[in-house]
């Protein structure tokens, strides 16, 4: 089936706990930094998953504990409708030929992520951000636990 693993129904896909490691590299400084933890999509009862991040981020040397919450809806024909915790729109995902790419512009910057699923239990997503004062590429891996 190619470099990528399809996927008919990205919820169905999604639900359950992953481990995570996200490379962080700003291309205009050349700082880096690297997040590690996990991740868990739970259902929620109005429909859809939490998807709920947690987690150290280490940046030029320093560690800190880092989070983040989204809500990932159903979409049509086994797709998802992302959001970010407080209901703002953040992309959609479909992962139905096993890669997407999904653009979200927030102020003058624009992100680009490109997910990619490469099976039952490995995906990757790789976010362009790019603006006045950014240059910067976030690179995940996932991994299903358990």
């Amino acid at each position: 089936m190619g470099e990528f693993w399809p996927v008919p129904d990205v919820l169905a896909y999604l639900a359950g706990r992953w481990s995570v490691a996200r490379s962080v590299r700003d291309l205009s400084s050349g700082a880096q930094g690297e997040f590690s933890g996990t991740t868990v999509f739970r259902s929620e009862e109005a429909g859809g998953l939490l998807h709920h991040e947690s987690g150290t981020f280490v940046w030029q040397g320093v560690a800190r504990p880092a989070e983040r919450t989204l809500r990932f809806l159903p979409g049509p024909d086994g797709t998802a409708d992302v959001r970010f915790a407080d209901g703002r729109p953040f992309h959609d995902l479909d992962l139905t030929s096993g890669r997407y790419v999904a653009d979200h512009p927030c102020a003058a910057d624009l992100y680009r992520g490109e997910f990619t699923v490469r099976d039952a239990d490995h995906w990757r997503t790789v976010w362009r951000v790019r603006g006045p004062a950014k240059d910067l590429v976030l690179r995940t891996d996932y991994a299903r636990e358990g």
